[in-house]
C-alpha cells in the first residue's frame, strides 16, 4: 500500500481559511474510464467548487494499466494523488483511503460519473457547516431523476425496500456511488464496518443511523453506465447476508460505536418560545392506539379471511397476526408512545412476548368455539375472533404502555 501526499483538514488559500475536502475515486481495471473522469472532475472542481479540494484515485489491485494511468494523471493535474491497494474491494478501498485522509470532509464517487456533479456542493455543504454527519446521493428521493434499465431499477428499489423493512432505515438509497462524511465522525465507523466489498455502503449507513448520526440525502441526476463490473445477483446475495449480520450486531450490542461526537438535544432558540410536549398524554395515547388498533384489526380480519381458505384455523390466525403485529408495533412506537429513541431490538423482542400472549388468547377463544360448535358458521367464527381481538387489544395497550414503552425507558434512551 502506498500513499502520495497528505492534505490538512483546514488549509489556507488566497489569504483565507477553507475546509479541506478529499474526493476519492475507487477504481479496478478502469484504464479506459479514468482519464475522462479526472479531466471532467478536475475542471468542475477548479471552476465551481468553493472549498479546498484534492482528488484521490484509489487503485484497487488493478491488473491492467490503471495504476500507471493514475500516476500519469497525478503528474499532469495539480491536486490529484494516488492511493494504491494490493487487495480488491470497494469497501476496503474506502476504509483505507478515508482512514488515511487528513481532510475535514471525505467524499467518494464512481469513476463513471453516473451522478451529476451539480449534486456535489449540496452533498458537502451540510457537512462543512456541521448540520449533518454523513451525506448521500439518492436516486429515489423526491426530485431525483434517473436514466437506467428496468432490471437495475427493480433490483435497486427492491433492495432499498428490504433495508427499510428489516432495519427500519430512513434513507432511501443505500448504494448510490455518491457519498460524503465528516472525517471525525466516519473514522470510528470505519473501524466497526466489517464488509470490504459492495455491502460497505449499506453497513456504514445502518451503523450511522443506529448510533444516532444524522444522514443527509441529496436528490441527484443519475445516468446508468452499462459498462459495469458488478455481478448484480452475487452482490444481492452478499447484501442479504450483510443485512442479517448487521441485525445480529444490533441485537448483541456490538453495533454501538463508542466515542462518536454527540449532538445536543434540540432546544428553542427564541427566549420566549412556548414549547409543546414531545410526548402525548394518556388521552392521545388511547386515541392513537385505538386508531392503529382499528386499522390493524380490520387488516387482521381481512388477512384471516383470505388465509382461512387455504390453511386451518390456527395457522391462518398466526400468519395474519404476525403480519399485522409487526406493522402495529412499529406504528405505536412512532406515533402512540413517541419512543423512536428506544432500542429497536429490545422493543421488538418485548413486542414478540406481547404478541405471544395476544395470539394465545385469541387462539384459545377460537378453540373454545370449535369445541362447543364443531362446525361453526364462518360469520360466527369471525365474530368470536373480533371479540377476542378487542379484549386482547386492551391488554396489549396496558403492556405496551407499562412495560414495552415505559416512560423512564424513553428518558434513559433519549
Amino acid at each position: 500500500m502506498a500513499v502520495s501526499g497528505a492534505p490538512a483538514a483546514v488549509r489556507r488559500r488566497d489569504d483565507r481559511t477553507t475546509t479541506a475536502v478529499d474526493i476519492m475515486i475507487p477504481v479496478f481495471n478502469e484504464e479506459r474510464a479514468l482519464p475522462g473522469c479526472v479531466e471532467v472532475l478536475h475542471g468542475f472542481l477548479r471552476e465551481q467548487f468553493p472549498f479546498d479540494w484534492s482528488i484521490v484515485v484509489v487503485d484497487n489491485a488493478s491488473t491492467d494499466a490503471t495504476l500507471a494511468t493514475a500516476h500519469d494523471l497525478a503528474g499532469r493535474y495539480d491536486r490529484v494523488r494516488v492511493h494504491h491497494l494490493d487487495r480488491k474491494g470497494r469497501g476496503l478501498a474506502l476504509k483505507e483511503a478515508w482512514g488515511a485522509s487528513e481532510a475535514a470532509v471525505v467524499v467518494y464517487m464512481d469513476v463513471d460519473l453516473s451522478t451529476g456533479l451539480d449534486g456535489l456542493l449540496p452533498l458537502v455543504a451540510p457537512l462543512v457547516n456541521g448540520h449533518s454527519d454523513l451525506a448521500i446521493g439518492s436516486r429515489h428521493a423526491p426530485g431525483a431523476r434517473t436514466v437506467r434499465g428496468p432490471r437495475r431499477e427493480l433490483v435497486s428499489r427492491g433492495y432499498n425496500a428490504l433495508i427499510r423493512l428489516t432495519h427500519g432505515a430512513r434513507f432511501s438509497d443505500a448504494q448510490c456511488g455518491f457519498k460524503a462524511a465528516r472525517l471525525e465522525v466516519v473514522r470510528p465507523l470505519l473501524e466497526r464496518a466489517g464488509d470490504d466489498a459492495w455491502f460497505f455502503d449499506t453497513e456504514l449507513l445502518l451503523l450511522a443511523e443506529h448510533n444516532g448520526l444524522r444522514v443527509h440525502e441529496v436528490p441527484v441526476d443519475w445516468v446508468e453506465d452499462v459498462d459495469s463490473r458488478v455481478d448484480v445477483l452475487a452482490t444481492a446475495l452478499d447484501d442479504v447476508k450483510g443485512l442479517v449480520r448487521v441485525a445480529k450486531a444490533k441485537a448483541n450490542g456490538t453495533a454501538r460505536v463508542p466515542g462518536l461526537p454527540q449532538r445536543p438535544a434540540p432546544r428553542a432558540i427564541h427566549p420566549d418560545a412556548v414549547l409543546s410536549r414531545s410526548e402525548g398524554g394518556l388521552s392521545w395515547q388511547v386515541l392513537s392506539f385505538a386508531v392503529i388498533g382499528v386499522v390493524s384489526t380490520l387488516a387482521n380480519l381481512a388477512l384471516y379471511g383470505v388465509f382461512r381458505t387455504w390453511w386451518p384455523v390456527l395457522t391462518a390466525n398466526l400468519l395474519a397476526l404476525v403480519i399485522t403485529t409487526l406493522v402495529n408495533t412499529e406504528a405505536n412506537r412512532r406515533f402512540t408512545f413517541t419512543a423512536r429513541n428506544t432500542a429497536r431490538g429490545r422493543t421488538h423482542l418485548q413486542g414478540l412476548v406481547v404478541f405471544g400472549l395476544y395470539y394465545a388468547f385469541t387462539s384459545a377463544a377460537l378453540l373454545v368455539l370449535h369445541a362447543a360448535t364443531p362446525d361453526p358458521p364462518r360469520l360466527l367464527e369471525l365474530a368470536v375472533l373480533l371479540g377476542s381481538s378487542a379484549v386482547g387489544t386492551a391488554g396489549r395497550f396496558f403492556l405496551l404502555r407499562s412495560w414495552v414503552f415505559r416512560r423512564d425507558d424513553r428518558k434513559d434512551s433519549a
